[in-house]
């Protein structure tokens, strides 16, 4: 079956993971709301991808709670480094009981193999969930305004590494709040958190930061 992170594990504060290196202590923190006037949903780097495709699941319009979940790397007990180990976007506050890898476009998840999983490439070490109101306009920006805005000469590290919220349309108040994304570039999935009666509870991209 296609792969799925052990979520449940991961989006616990305080929890903790090992590897043959250290460990990982697991601390979420809030972030802006993400708006969503047309209730889509895209994953994306938006620095790289703005024209991404949005999720096929959506949620009505509106303001959405976020949290970044980021992983304290501890070499000896001690705080060596911090990177961010996943992005939720909250759509009803109840326990997930099951999970779903997001899918966009004509992704299938019944073509998967073992182990495998659809995700979004980045190549800038950044992350987002935004609505396609948004990143519309960003597409629009030239590349100083992007570097104005999203690349800044120092890029926060703590509490939570590079993270940047700008209102890309005033007028419906659409965002865009980037995290850095784990160890940097690659391809990270995203899933959907089902409650027991099957509505939505939030979007989680995983970073692939903590160890399985």
């Amino acid at each position: 079956m296609p792969y799925t992170p052990d979520l449940d594990r991961l989006l616990t504060p305080g929890a903790r993971f090992a590897d043959e290196h250290g460990g990982y202590l697991i601390e979420p923190h809030p972030l802006a709301d993400i708006v969503l006037p047309t209730g889509q949903v895209v994953g994306c780097d938006p620095l790289v991808c703005p024209e991404a495709e949005p999720f096929t699941v959506t949620v009505p319009p509106g303001r959405y709670a976020a949290r970044a979940w980021v992983a304290v790397v501890l070499r000896e007990d001690a705080e060596v480094d911090r990177r961010v180990a996943a992005l939720e976007m909250i759509v009803l506050d109840e326990p997930a009981v099951r999970w779903e890898l997001a899918v966009a476009g004509d992704q299938d998840v019944a073509t998967l193999g073992e182990d495998d999983y659809f995700g979004y490439g980045v190549d800038a070490g950044a992350g987002t969930f935004a609505d396609p109101t948004a990143l519309t306009v960003l597409e629009g920006w030239g590349e100083d305004r992007v570097e104005e805005v999203f690349i800044p000469a120092e890029l926060p590290l703590s509490p939570v590494p590079g993270l940047i919220t700008a209102v890309l349309d005033e007028a419906t108040g659409a965002n865009i709040v980037t995290v850095a994304t784990g160890w940097g570039d690659g391809c990270y999935g995203t899933w959907i958190g089902r409650a027991a009666d099957g509505r939505v509870t939030s979007f989680v991209t995983d970073f692939m930061v903590v160890p399985e």
